[in-house]
């Protein structure tokens, strides 16, 4: 499903179709396709992979090979090095020349993000952008580009991952490296996609608990800072999200709630997230009336039946190696 939040600031920016709905679901937004004939280059990179608060987006951009030589005249870098008002405006720059000029963005909520982690078997953040990476790679050559090269820009060991892409789209020439977004004028111009769309979920934040009236009522009653009707947040700033920002451990403080919580804003599959919640949260004890019959059940038995459990025995089962 597709979701989208909130500040008349952003109101234009096209990968947030709706600013006043809440962020519950992921979703993918892709800009016009572009019609110059190929082959095409792509650029892929993320932002918001390592704070706590807040979606990951990651985003590509693409253009026919052709048209490289124009493309660095563009301006187009590492979105983390350009002021807030640079990277809107390459934003619009990026969709200026429509025949030319692709982008997409996926953007992961960060309750899609905590569900993935914290499932069994978890699906860990590498796993989740892969899956994003994969999947917008998959929707840009569905929509008729015809891709040569991709540029990734990737942490850590680079090479299993190039393998990997390389695997799945064998006619593919796959470049995976460090700093790509510095090297690579394409992989820049994702960074500023990905970096414009998650710094407006940021700044105009409409929270999922606030989307009803029962909810509002119920936040207004448990969670610090926000009022019944007025939809006011949980803090007036929140900082970048990254952990060591001071703003953003303030609004940790500040916004935890002992027995709720926090609001899905928060990453709780996070240790900065779960450390505040074992110590500071009020605890919780799942009850079941057949629960000490059924634990008494499972667990393993002593003596000669050491390492079996009562049910395995009450049923006669045994193991075999060989049939």
């Amino acid at each position: 499903m597709d979701s989208p939040p909130s500040e008349t600031v952003h109101a234009g920016i096209p990968s947030i179709t709706d600013p006043s709905t809440p962020l519950i679901d992921s979703y993918t937004y892709h800009s016009p396709t572009p019609t110059a004939p190929g082959p095409y280059i792509l650029g892929v990179d993320e932002a918001g992979r390592g704070p706590v608060l807040g979606p990951l987006v990651y985003g590509v951009a693409y253009c026919p090979v052709a048209y490289k030589d124009d493309l660095e005249k563009l301006g187009f870098a590492d979105s983390k090095t350009l002021t807030a008002q640079i990277r809107s405006s390459l934003l619009e720059t990026l969709g200026s020349d429509p025949p030319n000029l692709g982008w997409s963005v996926r953007v992961l909520s960060p309750k899609a993000i905590s569900a993935g982690m914290l499932r069994r078997p978890p699906v860990n953040l590498n796993q989740q952008s892969q899956n994003a990476t994969v999947l917008l790679i998959r929707e840009v050559l569905g929509r008729g580009i015809q891709l040569s090269e991709v540029y990734v820009d990737a942490l850590g060991k680079t090479g299993p991952y190039e393998a990997y892409l390389s695997s799945l789209f064998p006619d593919l020439s796959f470049t995976v490296t460090a700093k790509a977004d510095q090297k690579f004028k394409i992989v820049g111009a994702a960074s500023v996609a990905a970096k414009v769309t998650r710094d407006a979920w940021i700044e105009g934040w409409v929270y999922e608990e606030h989307a009803d009236e029962p909810s509002m009522e119920l936040a207004s009653q448990f969670f610090p800072g926000s009022k019944e009707g007025t939809g006011a947040q949980w803090a007036d700033e929140m900082g970048s999200g990254y952990p060591s920002d001071p703003k953003t451990q303030a609004w940790i403080r500040n916004s935890m709630e002992p027995t709720f919580g926090y609001p899905s804003l928060a990453r709780f599959s996070w240790a900065t997230i779960k450390v505040v919640l074992d110590k500071d949260a009020n605890r919780v004890a799942w009850i079941d009336d057949g629960q000490a019959s059924l634990m008494e059940a499972f667990e393993s038995a002593k003596g000669p039946d050491k390492d079996r459990c009562a049910v395995t025995k009450d049923l006669g089962l045994r193991s075999v190696t060989s049939l």
